[in-house]
């Protein structure tokens, strides 16, 4: 199920709002500049689907969002329980940082938790399959799939270098709590 938590970023257990209704969650993030829409797609996908057949059945979403935001490459990402470089890929997404474009992701399959940190508050978004976030440029957050990830997600680019990060060097990650996938912790 989505959900938006949001706390002060020096209090990551104090709770100042939770939404589980997408309207709400997307009126909430719309405040901080986020975009958040639910899509459904076009084709039945089924699991495991490759790239060509997951932007097939996302054609129309992706081509609006590109024509209205200037998108330029699309890409689909996948990360399973069993990948063998999910570990460095979790710590290196976990570490704060920012992007000079925006962070677009759909989310086909799983899910994943968005920590978005603005004005003094963190944005907690967990992303189910459905789901689309776009992050604009220059916001701060971190990312997290858990220790056993399930998602696939598409990603939009302004440019063909992809996912670019510039890093905060700020450890706020460490005090938050861990994203813990309930597709997968059964398994753990």
């Amino acid at each position: 199920m989505s959900e938006l938590i949001v706390t002060p970023d020096t209090a990551p257990h104090e709770r100042l709002m939770i939404a589980t209704d997408p309207d709400r969650i997307a009126e909430e993030l719309a405040k901080i500049g986020v975009q958040f829409e639910r899509w459904d797609a076009a084709v039945p996908l089924g699991a495991g689907a490759d790239q060509a057949a997951v932007l097939e059945a996302y054609k129309a979403d992706v081509a609006r969002l590109s024509t209205a935001h200037g998108y330029q490459s699309v890409d689909v990402v996948r990360m399973k329980p069993d990948h063998p470089d999910r570990a460095a890929m979790r710590a290196k997404f976990l570490a704060e940082h920012i992007h000079e474009d925006d962070e677009v992701r759909f989310f086909v399959e799983g899910q994943g938790a968005f920590y978005l940190r603005v004005g003094g508050k963190v944005y907690r978004t967990v992303c189910v399959a459905g789901d689309l976030i776009s992050v604009p440029k220059n916001t701060t957050h971190w990312f997290d799939a858990g220790d056993r990830p399930l998602f696939c997600a598409i990603r939009l680019f302004t440019t063909s270098e992809g996912w670019v990060a510039k890093f905060t060097g700020d450890k706020i990650a460490e005090s938050f709590p861990e994203f813990v996938n309930p597709e997968t912790r059964e398994a753990a």
